[in-house]
């Protein structure tokens, strides 16, 4: 047996199963007597594996979380991207992964939360991370929507987090953040009926790399991957399969993207916006960064930001819904603003 496997009965009931040899780690690492459950959470994304809720007792925690992930290319994609380029960016983004959470989870601390990571491990085609659960570390809740003051919350770990690795060297993770990056998206590229849009990519693409202060981002800050404490006052995040060096606002526009309603965005966004690089001054403060240069240097790139991302969506799934007049219009001041923002930055 591998490290995982599913298994399901005459009855047509599913058990997950995971090896000796595993459960004897997790018990060693989680300094517990005995496994007592082990729930499905999600499926990691296009059928890569699997996230699952290991319950345990006779220790210092109730569970640990085991995120499995199956090397081999799956026969299927949600979107039909089922790609050699494709299934190799995926393998790449579980490396980055697996490397964040050995190697920069100690710069870390309370007020920018991300889950412990307790064992890293690679075996017959399948490869695995054992995270601290953040349910027992008072981040329980994951929401599908949110309040403006929780979209706050979440605005405030992005600035201090962004402000942690200022300057921060990618090493071991994406040279640019982010799972639209250009580079990383040929095929969606060409797929891009855009025509104004596909002219001014490279351009765009250069704007957001030319910026003088860059910094790691998340790359995938989507509403989904924050963990709320009871109160929604505050929050930890989780998959950092995209992170890598970049501008913050290609966090915050992804964030806002997630988690407010397009029809909502031109009255909630700039208060959101607003929020963000207030709390970017505070973290700032007492770490040599000048928050005033910060903002004047990335404020500006808050609608070539969400061309970027615009880009990547219209060539990879036409009738998504996150293309919608907000995103257009933004788009538009962007391909606008290109030629200025260029010689600015030259």
């Amino acid at each position: 047996m591998r490290l995982c496997e599913r298994i399901v009965n005459q009855q047509g009931n599913q058990k997950i199963m995971i090896n000796n040899q595993i459960k004897s780690s997790i018990l060693i690492v989680s300094k517990s007597k005995k496994i007592s459950a082990i729930d499905l959470i999600q499926g990691a994304w296009g059928g890569y594996g699997q996230i699952l809720r290991i319950s345990v007792v006779g220790g210092k925690t109730n569970s640990v979380i085991l995120k499995l992930v199956n090397t081999p290319q799956p026969k299927e994609h949600p979107k039909g991207w089922n790609t050699n380029r494709s299934h190799q960016r995926k393998l790449t983004s579980y490396q980055v992964e697996s490397h964040w959470y050995q190697y920069y989870g100690q710069f870390h601390h309370q007020q920018c939360h991300i889950p412990y990571c307790l064992l890293s491990k690679r075996d017959k085609g399948q490869q695995l991370l054992l995270l601290e659960d953040l349910h027992e570390h008072g981040f329980p809740r994951v929401k599908t929507d949110c309040s403006l003051a929780e979209a706050k919350t979440c605005l405030s770990w992005l600035a201090k987090f962004h402000l942690l690795h200022m300057h921060r060297e990618p090493k071991g993770l994406w040279e640019t953040g982010s799972y639209w990056h250009l580079a990383t998206r040929p095929d969606e590229l060409d797929n891009l009926q855009d025509i104004q849009l596909k002219a001014a990519a490279s351009k765009i693409d250069q704007i957001l790399s030319a910026c003088p202060y860059q910094t790691l981002i998340h790359g995938d800050a989507k509403l989904a991957n924050f963990c709320f404490s009871e109160d929604g006052q505050q929050v930890a995040a989780v998959d950092f399969q995209y992170v890598g060096r970049g501008c913050g606002m290609k966090d915050v526009i992804l964030f806002i993207s997630s988690a407010v309603k397009p029809e909502h965005c031109e009255q909630h966004a700039p208060l959101l916006v607003d929020h963000y690089f207030k709390a970017l001054k505070q973290a700032a403060e007492n770490t040599g960064v000048d928050a005033e240069q910060l903002e004047n240097a990335w404020r500006p790139l808050y609608a070539i930001a969400w061309a970027d991302f615009q880009r990547f969506v219209k060539g990879w799934s036409p009738d998504h819904w996150k293309i919608n007049d907000y995103t257009e219009s933004l788009t538009q001041q962007a391909l606008g603003e290109i030629d200025a923002l260029l010689n600015n930055a030259t």
